[in-house]
């Protein structure tokens, strides 16, 4: 698991196993606040072991910025924490995670441990504010990604947990692209230091800009590319011809899966396009 300091007492991880994706914390004088879990077990008590042992606070609370398995099955992990999402996200877990938990475990062992811990605060609008030693965390929507999304601001720092409304490759498969868009559109416009993206490496502020303008063409084309072929009767085979590369991404970005999640957008586009006529 690789870790680094952001600014002061901000830290962010991002997994060595499971497609980059990231998680971090804000620790204060007596407690932590920890944004999103690690995929599996070992790198999410790794991510506890050293807030006890090298920052020597407890986790109080634990925020998790949408519903799905790699972002919020590892709450168990910080038992007596408070966790804190979206009402919808804690909607999605109660009907969604135990079926999909009871099915991953059948093919990984080590989800054995995990036990899913539904959030106990939650908000469904505007704004939620919660105070760590000199830091104000700002909770926000942030869709596109899932219907629960929410970014967590660091406001001292201008520091953005996004969550993945933002990721080095969009990935809209179980939320909208119009919202997707929204949303990429509104992080690009809050003046930040860093984006720390749901999946992928850190954005700096002096890559922000372009970062914004790269995903919202990237969304942009892949919507063009599917209203293209959506009522050809081939349209299923001509999927495997619109690349990443011609949509204005790399193939190598979240460790190479990018031309399959690249390929589920397309598909799920498709089908959408499919079920409105």
């Amino acid at each position: 698991m690789h870790r680094e300091r952001v600014s002061e007492n901000v830290y962010w991880f991002q997994s060595e196993v499971y497609a980059q994706v990231t998680a971090g914390v804000i620790a204060g004088p007596q407690w932590a606040v920890v944004i999103d879990t690690l995929a599996l077990p070992d790198e999410t008590q790794g991510m506890r072991e050293f807030i006890e042992h090298e920052l020597n606070v407890p986790v109080r609370y634990v925020i998790n910025t949408h519903y799905h398995a790699d972002h919020a099955w590892g709450n168990c992990f910080f038992p007596g924490a408070i966790v804190v999402a979206h009402q919808h996200c804690r909607e999605l877990l109660d009907t969604l995670g135990t079926p999909s938990l009871e099915t991953a475990r059948k093919s990984n062992p080590a989800l054995k441990q995990v036990k899913l811990v539904l959030p106990h605060m939650t908000f469904d609008s505007g704004e939620l504010t919660l105070r760590v030693g000199k830091k104000n965390l700002i909770l926000s929507s942030a869709t596109g990604h899932s219907d629960d999304g929410i970014a967590v601001l660091v406001e001292e720092d201008r520091v953005l947990f996004a969550g993945d409304s933002f990721m080095s490759l969009p990935y809209i498969v179980d939320g909208d692209l119009d919202e997707m868009s929204a949303s990429v559109k509104r992080i690009g416009r809050m003046g930040l230091e860093n984006i720390i993206q749901g999946h992928g490496d850190i954005v700096l502020r002096g890559e922000i800009d372009a970062a914004v303008k790269e995903n919202l063409n990237y969304l942009t084309n892949i919507k063009k590319s599917i209203k293209a072929i959506a009522k050809k009767k081939n349209a299923d085979e001509l999927l495997d011809e619109i690349t990443v590369e011609s949509c204005g991404k790399s193939r190598v970005h979240l460790g190479g899966l990018a031309p399959m999640l690249h390929q589920r957008n397309l598909r799920a586009l498709l089908n959408q396009a499919r079920d409105v006529e």
